[in-house]
């Protein structure tokens, strides 16, 4: 759970800013993260882990499932998530993965569960009252075996579909379940196989550039709005920071479907948190979309990962869309319904990107700037799990509006989901000369499991200097890959972009085209960039953001198509103008 905490500075005093009063939240998502399970796994290091997320909104509660947890997490607002432990397997199966990608979906007045499988004897779980824990079995042995399911009930029509696969060789499945019985009956349809020689994005590697081995296409989730059926896919694989989501649109649950012009969907290949692929979309109490999805870490494992909350919705064509721009940044909550395309971001900007840090100790090459170089793969490591500390310079004194520690995972010891264990404590203190300080929160003696403590302010705050007192852990050495503060400083916004350039082989002529380079003259107040890209200039719904460079390859668009993009950069103070927009023929 996220922690309502005092932040001021010498000269300001506050008042704690109590989990009813928040309005915002932090990519990735702040939940007490089960540690990997499986063995052969953690060779590399234990460390958390989780992915393949959804979400429903079931009788005022939001209901969150995920890979390998031993249960799950409910919310009344989106913020403040309460874990239930329970696995979802019976005595005879000896399997880490009893819910992994699971399915999670409602009929009526019942909430439905069941995990990947292929050996056809797990069976889909039921509860009427699942804040309470209370399941029982709906089926005993589903029949359908699948990876990567996705129960949907079409409720206009009161039908069940059951969609899955996970391959890099077969296309996604649809088959219909008895509505009485929901083992499955009739034919199992193909929906839809990856077309990377079109779609740049589908192309497996990091990049999107590498050739040895073929694409992942997993995680299908069907959304029926307004009469036409979303089937929803993840590729090209999830170790990837351009793990993404893509959508398909037709007229039937089995289609036939057709790719939606604007693809992938939900994508975020920079930044901090990078990945935004294998999830779901649900509304929330006020009718809004949202879609979340996978956060790739993936260090000392392909699969470490986090889940992510992304704005999503329909535009007025009937566009599915995920607005991933500043998506780690503060993010407003649903506490009132908003547009968001453009409403969402809370406008606070990152104060201390590559600033000075001190630090305590440092254990080998785990040095201290890799908690400000906004890359969740690095972070500073201490040499011992209590009584360490850092101090972020943010430069200038600033306004401060909220803070986010994400710690990584350095000699853990832990595997699973314990029954307890010890909460991460610390203390927060600002200073404006680096010398007197005042204790601004104290959590010394907190039992609360915060891997990504995101604490905002009720009233902003001013100072230059922050320190964070690492005075223990859960389990392992005190590390940091992201002490991220957030606010405004007080200089100006950088200007416009100059000389942005998109070069793409032209239609005509022989060449990549599923690739563009970018580049642009270097903006001396910028501490970095998105581009935005699109299918039409009134519809530029894919962004990257980009630190420190003044070039980004980027190899996922559609061969075919004519192709929009923009650039803006941004700084601790504000976001700059959107520069004109470059067409790609």
């Amino acid at each position: 759970m996220r922690l309502p905490v005092l932040f001021l500075a010498l000269s300001l005093v506050g008042t704690l800013h109590s989990s009813a009063q928040q309005k915002t939240y932090c990519n990735p998502i702040n939940i007490d993260y089960g540690y990997c399970p499986i063995p052969n796994f953690v060779e590399q290091g234990k460390h958390r882990a989780t992915a393949d997320p959804v979400i429903t909104f079931f009788k005022g509660e939001y209901y969150l499932f995920s890979t390998n947890q031993w249960g799950y997490w409910h919310s009344k607002d989106m913020l403040n998530w309460r874990f239930i432990p329970r696995k979802f397997l019976r005595p005879e199966h000896k399997v880490y993965d009893e819910l992994c990608a699971p399915s999670l979906s409602f009929v009526n007045d019942t909430l439905i569960v069941v995990g990947s499988t292929h050996s056809k004897e797990f069976p889909i779980w039921m509860s009427t009252e699942p804040s309470k824990g209370e399941w029982k079995e709906l089926v005993h042995k589903s029949e359908a075996g699948a990876w990567d399911p996705q129960i949907f009930w079409d409720k206009e029509k009161d039908e069940l579909w059951e969609y899955y696969g996970s391959s890099n060789t077969y296309p996604l499945h649809v088959v219909k379940l008895n509505r009485k019985t929901f083992q499955p009956q009739g034919e199992v349809y193909d929906v839809l196989s990856l077309n990377d020689h079109e779609h740049g994005w589908e192309r497996f590697g990091e990049n999107n550039d590498n050739t040895f081995l073929q694409p992942f296409t997993e995680g299908a989730f069907m959304t029926k709005y307004k009469g036409k059926y979303y089937v929803q896919y993840g590729a090209p694989g999830t170790e990837f920071s351009g793990y993404a989501d893509g959508v398909y649109v037709g007229s039937s649950p089995i289609g036939p479907f057709q790719y939606q012009s604007h693809n992938p969907f939900s994508y975020k290949p920079g930044g901090f948190a990078r990945g935004a692929g294998h999830g779901a979309t649900y509304q929330d109490a006020n009718g809004d979309y949202w879609h979340t999805s996978t956060i790739g870490i993936c260090v000392k494992n392909n699969f470490e990962r986090r889940i992510g909350i992304w704005p999503a919705g329909f535009d007025n064509d009937g566009i599915l869309y995920s607005n991933t721009a500043y998506g780690d940044y503060p993010t407003f909550l649903p506490t009132e319904k908003k547009d968001h395309l453009t409403g969402s971001f809370a406008g606070w900007m990152l104060l201390n990107y590559n600033k000075p840090v001190q630090v305590s100790s440092t254990l080998g090459g785990f040095q201290p700037n890799f908690a400000v170089d906004e890359d969740i793969k690095t972070y500073w490591s201490a040499q011992s799990g209590k009584d360490e500390w850092m101090i972020s310079d943010l430069g200038e004194k600033s306004t401060i509006h909220a803070v986010q520690i994400n710690f990584a995972d350095q000699d853990v010891e832990l595997m699973g989901k314990p029954e307890k264990t010890s909460g991460h404590q610390y203390r927060l203190s600002a200073s404006d000369d680096n010398r007197s300080w005042k204790v601004i929160v104290d959590r010394s003696k907190s039992d609360k499991d915060v891997p990504h403590e995101y604490i905002e302010l009720e009233k902003a705050a001013s100072g230059r200097y922050i320190k964070l007192e690492l005075l223990g852990m859960p389990t392992g050495k005190a590390a940091i890959s992201g002490f991220r503060v957030f606010g405004k400083g007080n200089g100006k916004s950088p200007g416009a972009v100059e000389r942005f350039v998109p070069l793409r082989t032209e239609r005509q002529k022989e060449g990549e085209r599923r690739n563009v380079w970018f580049k642009w003259q270097q903006n001396p107040q910028a501490d970095g960039y998105v581009i935005y890209f699109g299918k039409s200039p009134e519809k530029m719904y894919g962004s990257i953001m980009v630190y420190g460079k003044t070039e980004y390859y980027f190899n996922g668009l559609d061969a075919s198509d004519t192709y929009y993009f923009a650039i803006e950069a941004f700084n601790n103070n504000g976001i700059g103008p959107r520069s004109a927009v470059k067409k790609s023929e």
